[in-house]
């Protein structure tokens, strides 16, 4: 139902009329009582607007209201998220806090009195720390939506990463590489349930925190690698690793 509003309103203030028409007016759009004026809705108006978006609140709500749980332990704010999506969200978690698991793992070997390569050491704990904020980021969004975070198990790491044709600087490079990948393909995947279940709000938030900066990742590592392949195992390896650790 529309407000339709009269082409002109009445105020009265010290027994003076300031616009027309005056308070004992006989438009059925409006009722004095006193020296107050109330305005009332028009039946029979065209809903019809240009736009074609009609907003009827108190006809439309009536069906929200089915929706809104009284039972304490479900979410009052859900609202069009699929389980699938939820599911999808917890699995990701998971995902993040693997690979957050193998980088500190990696922090800690090089991060030995007999490898002593601080710069990797650095490298991979801001990396440990990066992908447990994501995972941070996907429990927060989860809740916000209200969906119900399940953490699963986590692997347990190797904790050797020497490698004997390649070393250990550039193998744990490459691993860091496959890793970053592995990531952007299942935010990938996420982001094709939000699809599949017409959930734009969250096809919006993995495409605008994840997606570009993993693009970034992947970049950044690449040529690490291909600048670690050039150098072997030798001496160059102890200056990257000087890079890495002054680096900004």
């Amino acid at each position: 139902m529309l407000l339709k509003a009269s082409p002109a309103l009445s105020l009265s203030g010290g027994g003076t009329n300031l616009f027309y028409p005056s308070r004992n007016s006989s438009n059925p759009l409006f009722s004095s009582r006193g020296s107050t004026f109330s305005v009332k809705a028009a039946k029979g108006t065209n809903t019809k607007s240009l736009t074609g978006v009609v907003f009827e609140p108190f006809e439309e709500v009536k069906r929200e209201m089915d929706l809104v749980p009284t039972t304490p332990l479900v979410s009052l704010a859900r609202h069009k998220f699929h389980e699938d999506s939820e599911s999808a969200i917890n699995d990701q978690i998971n995902v993040e806090y693997n690979v957050s698991y193998i980088y500190h793992a990696l922090y800690a070997y090089f991060d030995r009195d007999n490898v002593g390569l601080k710069g990797f050491a650095r490298f991979f704990n801001d990396s440990s720390l990066e992908e447990r904020g994501h995972a941070e980021k996907f429990m927060e969004y989860q809740n916000k939506r209200g969906g119900r975070v399940k953490l699963q198990s986590i692997l347990m790491p190797v904790s050797e990463f020497d490698h004997e044709e390649k070393g250990d600087a550039l193998y744990a490079m490459e691993l860091a590489l496959s890793l970053e990948k592995l990531t952007n393909e299942k935010l990938l995947k996420l982001q094709s349930v939000g699809v599949k279940n017409n959930d734009v709000q969250l096809v919006d938030f993995v495409e605008s925190e994840f997606l570009g900066d993993q693009v970034e990742a992947i970049k950044k590592i690449s040529e690490y690698v291909a600048q670690l392949r050039r150098m072997g195992k030798g001496h160059g390896v102890w200056h990257f690793d000087q890079m890495l650790l002054h680096e900004v």
